[in-house]
């Protein structure tokens, strides 16, 4: 691979950044909602009554977060302050600044959907793999069904199933919550037992779903491969069943899993918003959906924009490595 390509890719890679995060800053202004305004106003109607000088405090604050500039220069400064990951104070929650509630939230939202996302890649293309190859166990008929009805039902709606069977009516896990409230975060085993303790019902509905995402794609791919001339020759060279199965089935429909892979683990970072909504789950999703409520301009983009670059990289990433991954790649030109 020459590095004329990945630079070429690198520019690519910068230009989709740059696009994404243009249409970032130009979606949330479209409402004409001024959040300055709003949540001042909000806060001076808590007590029955408009507070004097309210005016002036709306100027100042407009001023402070630049929202008085004209379009073109709020511009400016929005891809000036991107390009340094620097996502300003938050404005429904000044004067906490965005990146440290992205930084809080963060740790949250990648373990519980990393842990997730593999495990359901790992054991849905196992699965798929098992359901499309001749002569594999006959209980598997039973399980994949309900398995692959669950890739019709989203993340939320089975959330929503979850904390009412498991939560409210059998009381097995919490209804809602990260840890539970009151608790101190320490780095201790206790708490750590806390958190996967309430983490298991959001993991659970995303798990689920994933399963049958994966074995539904892995079965494709199988019943394709099964077709191709290597698999044919090994078999008739006399090869065993799980030989055949593993070295040479599994190892080449994988390819494609691997890239949906790749695209999964970059949109980790935005996670299943209302999955953490419904959970009351302290991740990114959640955070979001409150930046969104409050029509916080700077929360939301700094947001989106971590998901853009997060999503952009590894697609970059896929890139130079796929050819690796699958020798019969090449990205030069004949």
């Amino acid at each position: 691979m020459s590095v004329a390509y990945i630079a070429r890719r690198f520019i690519i890679f910068l230009v989709v950044v740059w696009a994404a995060a243009t249409f970032n800053f130009l979606l949330p202004r479209l409402g004409g909602v001024n959040p300055v305004r709003e949540k001042l106003i909000a806060q001076a109607s808590l007590s029955g009554s408009v507070q004097a000088g309210l005016e002036d405090m709306i100027a100042e604050f407009e001023a402070k977060f630049g929202i008085d500039q004209p379009l073109w220069k709020q511009y400016l400064t929005y891809m000036s302050d991107m390009a340094r990951f620097d996502f300003n104070y938050s404005i429904v929650n000044y004067p906490r600044r965005v990146a440290d509630m992205i930084a809080e939230a963060l740790p949250w939202t990648i373990s519980l959907l990393l842990i997730t996302t593999l495990l359901a890649f790992l054991i849905g293309n196992f699965l798929g793999a098992l359901m499309a190859w001749p002569n594999t166990p006959k209980f598997l008929g039973y399980i994949m069904p309900p398995i692959l009805m669950m890739t019709a039902i989203p993340y939320f709606l089975l959330g929503l199933i979850l904390v009412y069977v498991f939560g409210f009516y059998l009381g097995v896990f919490p209804l809602f919550g990260g840890y539970t409230p009151g608790t101190i975060p320490t780095m201790t085993w206790r708490f750590a037992k806390d958190v996967v303790w309430h983490s298991m019902l959001p993991a659970l509905s995303i798990l689920l779903v994933g399963l049958g995402f994966w074995a539904m794609g892995m079965r494709a791919m199988m019943v394709m491969t099964q077709g191709e001339d290597y698999v044919i020759y090994a078999d008739a060279m006399g090869l065993r069943d799980r030989t055949i199965f593993a070295r040479y089935a599994i190892r080449n429909a994988l390819l494609p899993q691997v890239t949906a892979l790749a695209l999964s683990l970059g949109g980790i970072v935005g996670g299943a918003v209302l999955v953490e909504v419904i959970f009351g789950y302290p991740g990114i999703g959640t955070v979001l959906y409150q930046g969104i409520r409050g029509s916080d301009y700077y929360l939301v983009q700094g947001i989106v924009f971590v998901v853009i670059v997060s999503i952009g990289l590894a697609t970059f990433i896929l890139d130079i490595v796929y050819p690796l991954l699958d020798p019969r790649i090449t990205y030069r030109r004949s």
